[in-house]
C-alpha cells in the first residue's frame, strides 16, 4: 500500500507494520521466515497512492483539484444525472469533506470511480501527526483493510484484504491455486490459536472450525487452505 502524506515531516519509503499478532505469532512458531505488512509512504503525490494522510491545514490542497475537475466535468456533461452527482460531491468538497466520508450509491460509485476523484481514495486527516506505525493503522481502517494469517513452522505471514471478503478470495491472496482448487477452510482465531500449543491441539479442543467458500473472512483469523488442482 503506497500511502501519500501531506503537512507532516514523516519518513518517505516503506515502513513495517508493528502488528502485535505478527510478533506473537513469531513468537510463538519461530518460524523460518517472517512476512510483516509494510506500507510504503511517499510525499506530495496524490495521484500515485492508494490512501492519502494529510494535516487538517493542508486539506485544501487535495480538494481544490477535484473541485476543479469535477466542475470541468460539470460544465460539460449533458447528463442530468451526472450533473446532479457532481453537484453533490461539489457541496461536500466545499465543505472539506473528503469524498471517501460520503455516503454514494453503487450507481453513483460506478460513475465516480470512472473520474477517479483524489479524495475518493481512503484520506484520513489529523490535526497532529501521530507515531508512524499509528498513520498505517489509521489509514488501514479507513480503507476497510483488514489482516488475516497463516502461521505454522515454515512462515508467519499477515495478508491484507479487504474487510468482509471470501475466504476463496483471501486462498487466491496467498496463491492463485489455492483459490482455483480451493476446497474447504479451516480457520481459527488468534486469540484462540495464541492459548493453544499449535494448530492440533487447537483442533482437538475444538477451537478450529471447517468452513466453505461462502464463508466472509473475519480480522485476525488464521486461515489453513484445504485444495485440490
Amino acid at each position: 500500500m503506497k500511502i501519500c502524506f501531506a503537512g507532516f515531516d514523516l519518513p518517505e519509503g516503506k515502513v513495517k507494520f508493528q502488528d502485535e499478532k505478527v510478533i506473537n505469532l513469531e513468537n510463538k512458531f519461530a518460524p523460518q521466515k517472517t512476512t510483516p505488512f509494510y506500507a510504503e509512504f511517499i510525499k506530495n503525490d496524490f495521484l500515485n497512492c492508494d490512501a492519502i494522510f494529510i494535516a487538517q491545514d493542508r486539506i485544501l490542497d487535495l480538494l481544490i483539484l477535484d473541485m476543479e475537475k469535477l466542475e470541468t466535468r460539470r460544465d460539460r456533461t449533458s447528463d442530468a444525472g451526472e450533473t446532479k452527482l457532481l453537484n453533490k460531491c461539489l457541496e461536500f468538497l466545499e465543505q472539506e469533506i473528503p469524498l471517501c466520508q460520503v455516503q454514494f450509491s453503487e450507481e453513483e460509485m460506478a460513475i465516480l470511480r470512472g473520474l477517479a476523484p483524489l479524495s475518493l481514495k481512503a484520506t484520513v486527516v489529523a490535526a497532529e501527526p501521530p507515531a508512524i506505525n499509528d498513520v498505517i493503522k489509521d489509514v488501514l481502517e479507513a480503507a476497510g483493510i483488514v489482516f488475516f494469517y497463516t502461521a505454522g513452522k515454515k512462515e508467519v505471514h499477515a495478508w491484507p484484504v479487504s474487510e468482509g471478503a471470501d475466504i476463496v478470495t483471501c486462498a487466491g491472496k496467498i496463491h492463485s491455486d489455492l483459490a482455483r482448487g480451493f476446497i474447504k477452510a479451516d480457520i481459527v482465531s488468534y486469540d484462540d490459536l495464541i492459548s493453544v500449543y499449535n494448530l492440533q491441539e487447537a483442533r482437538t479442543k475444538g477451537l478450529v472450525k471447517l468452513v466453505d467458500r461462502d464463508y466472509a473472512i473475519h480480522p485476525g483469523d488464521v486461515v489453513e487452505i484445504r485444495f485440490n488442482i
